[in-house]
């Protein structure tokens, strides 16, 4: 299920038997079908990944900034694309479908400094998720945060399941955090697996 509306553009993925569905820019997705496959590609967005291990719904956001200016406005305060307000959502929409927050368990991904000379903004979002589930007592099973290397995820909600591509340069970072187009890469197994 989505913020906005049911209907999301996916495709089905043959190496992997799911369907794909991409996670964008402020945005998330959330499933209790084991047939579908979060997609997304951070830079210096940050992407957690959410599940209740017991009732097996899961989901997905990807926020850009760590929270809304004094300066943005109610409607600017409660955009996706703000960490603090994207993981409300996603947390409070999960305890709505009948996940239990004692249940959750969170693999969080990106907050890359990719681009030179941009002021850090991908620590500062990792900076930002760390501190959240340390002050909601969430448990992370997994990270992989800051660095200087886009990233490339695939989260199964339902098992729990996330794989992780680095992607090196900056020349289409933004490129790719915007894109929709289907990648193929090898199927692997395991918690949280690297690919290529």
């Amino acid at each position: 299920m989505h913020a906005s509306t049911e209907q999301r553009r996916r495709y089905f993925d043959a190496a992997r038997q799911g369907w794909v569905v991409p996670v964008l820019q402020g945005d998330y997705y959330m499933s209790s079908d084991p047939s579908v496959i979060l997609d997304t590609t951070l830079g210096s967005c940050v992407s957690a990944c959410v599940r209740d291990t017991v009732k097996r719904i899961g989901g997905m956001n990807h926020f850009l900034l760590p929270s809304s200016g004094s300066g943005d406005g109610v409607e600017g305060q409660m955009s996706l694309r703000y960490g603090n307000y994207s993981m409300e959502v996603l947390i409070n929409e999960l305890l709505k479908r009948g996940a239990r927050r004692e249940n959750l368990e969170l693999k969080l991904f990106g907050g890359a400094n990719v681009v030179k000379g941009i002021s850090g903004i991908g620590h500062r979002n990792s900076d930002f998720i760390e501190q959240y589930v340390r002050a909601e007592g969430l448990y992370v099973a997994s990270h992989h945060l800051r660095g200087q290397s886009a990233r490339k995820i695939q989260f199964w909600p339902v098992s729990g399941r996330a794989r992780m591509l680095q992607i090196a340069g900056e020349q289409s970072v933004f490129e790719r955090e915007a894109s929709r187009a289907p990648q193929v890469e090898v199927a692997a197994s395991g918690d949280i697996e690297l690919f290529d």
